[in-house]
């Protein structure tokens, strides 16, 4: 921070409001936001202002459920029993989802 309270590094600097008002982030709303990216990667949803489900990417999909079991391993032991039943509640839907259209190995 300079002298005048500003950040000295603008990467440091709040980011302006910008669109509708979003929730505030937490934990809850990262699991979330992290499972509808698996889900629309899927084919589940559709991708943001996009009309209907695309094709799935297995490989996107795949990348984004081990990016929540990542979460979930390093925050072991930190989270509410809440978070963890969150958490382990999508892991588990999308480990399942995923299983049914990638089909037996």
């Amino acid at each position: 921070m300079t002298d005048a309270g500003t950040p000295s590094d603008p990467g440091d600097a709040p980011l302006p409001e910008v669109g509708d008002p979003m929730p505030p982030i937490d934990f809850t709303t990262f699991v979330l936001s992290l499972s509808s990216t698996a889900l629309v990667h899927l084919g589940v949803h559709a991708a943001p202002g996009g009309p209907s489900p695309g094709e799935p990417s297995l490989a996107l999909a795949r990348q984004t459920i081990e990016l929540l079991t990542l979460v979930r391993d390093k925050t072991h032991g930190n989270l509410t029993g809440e978070e963890e039943r969150l958490l382990d509640q999508v892991l588990h839907d999308l480990r399942l989802r995923f299983i049914q259209l990638a089909g037996p190995r």
